[in-house]
């Protein structure tokens, strides 16, 4: 989209060449946060926030199979700086439709043929290589990314164990120390931190492409190592969505000379609530490539797969048949729903998608729902799709297709993640739509190509199936962590709410944790541009009020803000779309009361229209209560929440 930048305080040294001891200083618009860029023997960086130490000297580095090491004994041609303010203007606006892109940035160059560019923001740090070396192909044989902290900090420890970096990255977060992770443990990014003055530290990264993913490994001390997937060599099939690894190659990435490699990011907030409102893996993400993204239409999904098709009250048998799915037609047009997902089942097998299962009629489905306005997403295995991307999203597009939902992917390595981008940009060529499961975090695709509207790589609500892990607990902390990195497909909309006591897993007829005004504070707290009511039609349909409300909640937004909250013990934001504001909090299985001072609002009345805890919510989670009021300006907000309850509201100025 269109965006104009001002750059100012544009400045250019011209060194002598010499090899230790420079060091630069560099701060944050605001002048909060300090970056020191040292350059001696190796390269390094550190940085502090209102001289808090937040990152020690931490080394930066690349071994190349050209015999360069970038960050090595380096030797400095020139070092430039600048101010840049400009406005980004959101195609598909996650949180803000129009988002300030402002930052200083130290760009320093080596007389190796690279640059190593770093910048500062109000909300925190990143740096990256940008290579500047003959297009010939090289191998980046690994990339030294090391974080130094200054204390054992408090960490969210987002938990994998696959040795060969495969896993959905559908991560529980254990509330450790930093020296809790030994040298063998090692989790997937996003990582979040706490020091002892409460600062928050997210470590990401961004714009990724033609490179693999970076984990983070312990040390047993106050540091934490990057370490990368090696290139696949070779892979041989297991059942029919996964690849095991074969045989590994000795390098991370074979990939051009000339190039700027990812951003590695480093997000700060000194309040809790800051990290709701931190746009930086999209403002370091490369900008939309499509031309026209008219046909690009963000909306709310009647999800079957979670549910088991267990529709009832019907005269016909429920399952994966033209009946069932018709059903949910009708049931996304009486709600204004933009889709349905025929998800696994759909083909008659899942490696063959040119063929509907038997009692799926496709033509009449899609002529059905095309009459009824209502769009359809296909699930696909990955390497079902790989087989012919082009032929395959052809013959769903000739179909009616509007989007795809790409599944089991569970490798971060540099082919799969050239393999995300191939998908986009074929869907985009197709005018279809993307959602990604079994996937790793977002890092910016979703701004190059705005047609990929969310990811899951999180554990989500179908974990309710077969586990307990889902607590409230786990709900007010993903928004903190994983939700900063982009848009989640968390699957909101359960109908059956339980309290901590009476829950248990169920495959077929799952509940949830937590109280019904808890779900449904979801659709405001929760961002992803294709949201999903993953519960029953049927069950939906006897509660037409609620099911309204819900359905009428928008999935983008044109401004966001950050309300009083806390990682992992409850969540508030404010979001507006339009002329209507829309407040949500959720809670943990701690009741508590919040006081919301509603400072973002215009000085007029607003009508109110709510969801909140009923007044039994506390034994029987599915109790809720709806209702209105008149709010004057100036007047304060009291949020009121029970073990594991949520509150939301719409607010419509009064004329």
């Amino acid at each position: 989209m269109k965006h104009k930048a001002l750059r100012t305080l544009f400045i250019v040294w011209l060194l002598p060449f010499f090899l230790h001891g420079a060091v630069y200083e560099f701060y944050s618009p605001d002048e909060q946060i300090k970056v020191k860029v040292e350059v001696d023997e190796y390269l390094s960086w550190s940085v502090s926030k209102n001289n808090e130490s937040l990152l020690e000297p931490s080394k930066i580095g690349m071994e190349l199979s050209n015999d360069r090491e970038p960050g090595v004994n380096p030797t400095i041609v020139s070092v430039n700086e600048e101010s840049v303010t400009e406005q980004i203007e959101a195609a598909v606006p996650v949180k803000n439709k129009y988002i300030e892109n402002h930052y200083n940035e130290l760009t320093v160059r080596f007389d190796d043929d690279y640059d190593v560019i770093f910048r500062a923001y109000n909300s925190g740090v990143a740096y990256r290589f940008d290579n500047r070396m003959p297009e010939q192909q090289l191998e980046v044989i690994s990339e030294t990314v090391e974080f130094n902290f200054a204390a054992n900090h408090r960490l969210f420890w987002p938990e994998e164990t696959s040795p060969t970096f495969q896993s959905h990255y559908e991560n529980t977060y254990y509330d450790i120390l930093l020296n809790d992770l030994s040298e063998d443990q090692y989790g997937s990014l996003p990582f979040l931190l706490e020091t002892e003055r409460n600062t928050k530290i997210l470590i990401s990264e961004a714009d990724l492409y033609d490179y693999p993913n970076f984990f983070l490994f312990g040390t047993g001390a106050n540091t934490l190592n990057a370490e990368f997937p090696n290139v696949i060599l070779e892979t041989y099939r297991t059942g029919d969505r996964g690849k095991a690894i074969k045989k590994e190659a000795d390098y991370i990435a074979e990939t051009s000379g000339n190039r700027s490699f990812p951003w590695r990011v480093i997000m700060i907030a000194s309040e809790d609530k800051e990290l709701l409102e931190n746009e930086m893996i999209y403002k370091l993400s490369s900008p939309n490539v499509l031309e026209d993204t008219d046909w690009i239409n963000p909306g709310k999904v009647a999800w079957d797969w979670w549910n088991a098709n267990n529709i009832f009250g019907v005269d016909f048998r429920a399952g994966i048949n033209t009946e069932t799915y018709k059903y949910y037609i009708d049931f996304a047009s009486e709600y204004g729903l933009e889709y349905i997902i025929l998800d696994e089942g759909w083909s008659v097998t899942t490696l063959d998608l040119s063929e509907p299962d038997p009692d799926m009629d496709l033509e009449e489905l899609f002529s059905y729902a095309e009459k009824k306005d209502v769009g359809i997403v296909l699930w696909v295995l990955w390497n079902a799709l790989e087989k012919d991307i082009e032929g395959i999203l052809d013959r769903f597009a000739s179909w009616g297709a509007k989007g795809i939902k790409v599944d089991f992917m569970q490798r971060a390595d540099q082919y799969m993640v050239n393999y995300f981008e191939r998908v986009a940009a074929a869907a985009a060529e197709r005018n279809l739509l993307v959602n990604y499961h079994g996937n790793y975090k977002p890092v910016g695709l979703n701004r190059k190509y705005p047609n990929v509207l969310t990811y899951e790589g999180l554990k989500g609500l179908e974990h309710n199936k077969w586990s307990d892990d889902i607590t409230p607990g786990h709900n007010v902390t993903l928004p903190f962590i994983r939700m900063v990195a982009g848009p989640m497909d968390y699957t909101p909309g359960a109908m059956i709410n339980a309290n901590e006591e009476n829950f248990y897993d169920r495959y077929t007829r799952p509940m949830s944790q937590g109280t019904r005004a808890h779900q449904a504070a979801m659709y405001v707290l929760y961002e992803s541009p294709m949201k999903m009511l993953a519960d029953n039609p049927s069950h939906y349909l006897r509660e037409p009020e609620y099911t309204g409300f819900i359905s009428e909640i928008p999935v983008v937004w044109d401004k966001t803000v950050g309300l009083d909250s806390k990682v992992g013990e409850y969540a508030a934001v404010a979001r507006k779309k339009d002329e209507r504001w829309y407040i949500a909090a959720m809670t943990d299985w701690d009741a508590r009361v919040l006081e919301i001072t509603p400072d973002f609002l215009d000085e007029k009345e607003y009508k109110v229209e709510y969801i909140k805890d009923g007044p039994n919510a506390d034994r029987y989670g599915s109790d809720y209560a709806m209702g209105s009021k008149i709010l004057s300006p100036g007047e304060n907000i009291t949020i009121e929440m029970m073990s594991g309850g949520g509150w939301i509201a719409v607010l419509t100025p009064v004329e």
